[in-house]
C-alpha cells in the first residue's frame, strides 16, 4: 500500500491524518471518524483505515484534540505522603500503577499532587483547577464526613471515588471492593478448616473500611451457628500490643485481620508465645500484598486491576458525557481468598 503516497515529502516525516488518509484510500473525515466515531464506519473501511495508521505508526496530536474538545486528557489524583498503611498501603501503589496503566491506554495521564489532609487536597483541587487544564479527579481513602466530594460536585468537577461514600446516600460515582464479603469468606475458610473460636483483630470504630471488614465477620460467625469471639481494635502503633492481648486473653484457635499489616503483628506475638500458624493458631489478613505471600499469610485478595479499570471508565463518561448519576455509576466488586500456610491445618 506504500505506493499510494509517492508525493510525500518524506518517509521519515510525522506522519499525519492527510497521510493516513492517502495510504488507505480514504477521505480525512473518514479517517477522523474512524477514530472518534468509528459506528459511522464499515468494518472494512474502518479495518483498512487502522491497517494504515498501525502501518504509518500514526499518533493523534493531543494538542489539537484539546483544542477541538476543550479537554486536556488528565486526570488528577493526590498521593499520601505518609505512604499509607504501613504494609497495606501497597494496595494503593499497585493501584496507582493498573490506574496509570489503564488510563494510558484510553488516551489519557494521571497527574500526581501530594497533600496532608482533606482540606489540604481541596486546597490543591482549587490551584490546579485555576492554573492548570485537569479534566476530572480520582479519590481514595474516602471516609465518614468526607467533605472533598461536595466541593467537586458543587463546582461540577467530574470525579470518582475508589472507596463507598461512608455513612452519607451521595449522588457520585464511585467503585469500592466489598470487604464484608471477603472477612466472610475468610470466617467460612477457617470454619471449614475446623475452627470454632474465632477472634477479630481491627482498627477503632468509625473507620467506614474496617467498620465494613467486621460486619463481614460477624455475618460469617451467624451464617456458620457460632457464637462471636473478641473483638480489638488497634491504631498503627498499638498493633503488637493488642495482638498480644488477643492470643493471651481470647482463647481463640483462629483470627480474622482488617489488614496485612495486623496479620503481621499477630504472627509475630504467635511467634514469641511458641505458636505454630497453622498448627496452633489460624490467621487471615486483607489485601493479599507482598508480604503475606513473603510470610505465608493467607490473605484477602483485591481486584486491584479491575477497580482501577472501572474507574478510569466511570471518570472517562463523566468526563465526555456529562455528570449523569446512576445505579450503574456504583460498583462493588467481590475480592477473593488467598488460602496460605498460616490457615491451612499441618502437622
Amino acid at each position: 500500500m506504500a505506493d499510494r503516497f509517492p508525493d510525500d515529502a518524506s518517509a521519515s516525516a510525522r506522519p499525519t491524518l492527510e497521510s493516513v488518509a492517502r495510504h488507505a484510500g480514504v477521505s480525512r473525515q473518514t479517517v477522523s471518524n474512524v477514530l472518534h466515531a468509528p459506528d459511522r464506519v464499515s468494518p472494512d473501511t474502518a479495518e483498512r483505515v487502522q491497517q494504515a495508521v498501525a502501518e504509518l505508526g500514526y499518533r493523534p496530536v493531543r494538542a489539537a484534540q484539546q483544542l477541538r474538545t476543550g479537554r486536556s486528557r488528565v486526570l488528577g489524583l493526590r498521593i499520601d505522603p505518609q505512604g499509607g498503611d504501613g504494609v497495606s498501603g501497597a494496595v494503593l501503589d499497585r493501584f496507582l500503577h493498573a490506574l496509570t496503566e489503564r488510563a494510558q491506554a484510553d488516551g489519557y495521564r494521571v497527574m500526581l499532587f501530594a497533600a496532608e489532609d482533606d482540606a489540604g487536597e481541596i486546597a490543591a483541587y482549587d490551584d490546579l483547577l485555576g492554573t492548570l487544564d485537569i479534566d476530572g479527579f480520582l479519590l481514595t481513602s474516602t471516609h465518614y464526613g468526607d467533605v472533598r466530594t461536595a466541593w467537586l460536585r458543587e463546582r461540577g468537577v467530574p470525579f470518582v471515588t475508589f472507596g463507598r461514600p461512608w455513612g452519607a446516600e451521595e449522588d457520585h460515582a464511585w467503585v469500592d471492593v466489598d470487604g464484608a464479603a471477603g472477612t466472610s469468606a475468610a470466617v467460612a475458610h477457617l470454619v471449614a478448616e475446623g475452627h470454632e473460636r474465632l477472634g477479630f483483630l481491627g482498627w477503632p470504630a468509625g473507620s467506614g473500611v474496617g467498620d465494613d471488614r467486621l460486619r463481614g465477620w460477624r455475618a460469617g460467625l451467624a451464617a456458620a451457628g457460632l457464637t462471636e469471639g473478641p473483638v480489638l481494635a488497634a491504631y498503627a502503633e498499638e498493633e503488637r500490643l493488642r495482638a498480644a492481648e488477643l492470643l493471651d486473653e481470647g482463647e481463640v484457635t483462629g483470627v480474622v485481620c482488617a489488614s496485612d499489616s495486623l496479620a503481621v503483628a499477630l504472627r509475630a506475638a504467635a511467634e514469641e508465645r511458641g505458636l505454630v500458624l497453622g498448627r496452633d493458631l489460624a490467621v487471615v489478613g486483607f489485601d493479599d500484598s507482598s508480604a503475606a505471600s513473603v510470610l505465608g499469610l493467607s490473605s484477602v485478595a483485591q481486584p486491584v486491576r479491575e477497580v482501577a479499570a472501572e474507574c478510569v471508565r466511570l471518570l472517562r463518561r463523566a468526563i465526555e458525557e456529562g455528570p449523569r448519576p446512576s445505579a450503574a455509576d456504583r460498583v462493588l466488586l467481590e475480592p477473593h481468598l488467598v488460602p496460605r500456610a498460616s490457615s491451612v491445618k499441618h502437622d
